[in-house]
């Protein structure tokens, strides 16, 4: 019975640290609270974009990972374009922003 008792002991530790190892980020992949906090910051900057009535919110896309803000989609002029990535540097939580927007 001790050593089922410590097996199961074992068991249990080496599941938790697995558990805690597959939700740890790399490279080319976030971790759970960094998806959260990313969804968050995409959550607003589109709500700013969206409060800006010069800029068609609608064909602007936001994308984030690690803080990296990537706007894509199409804009009217390069005016939009400035002010749109003005408008994502200026959310919290935002480390650069990427701009792939096209003129249309």
């Amino acid at each position: 019975m001790k050593y089922l008792i410590k097996f199961l002991a074992a068991f249990f530790i080496a599941l938790t640290l697995l558990t805690a190892v597959g939700c740890a980020s790399t490279s080319g992949h976030e971790g759970t609270g960094e998806y959260m906090d990313d969804s968050v910051v995409t959550g607003k900057v589109k709500a700013a974009i969206l409060n800006e009535p010069s800029l068609t919110s609608a064909e602007i896309n936001v994308e984030t990972f690690k803080g990296v803000v990537q706007l894509s989609g199409f804009v009217h002029d390069k005016a939009d374009i400035a002010k749109a990535t003005a408008i994502a540097h200026s959310v919290s939580g935002v480390n650069s922003v990427k701009n792939d927007m096209r003129l249309k």
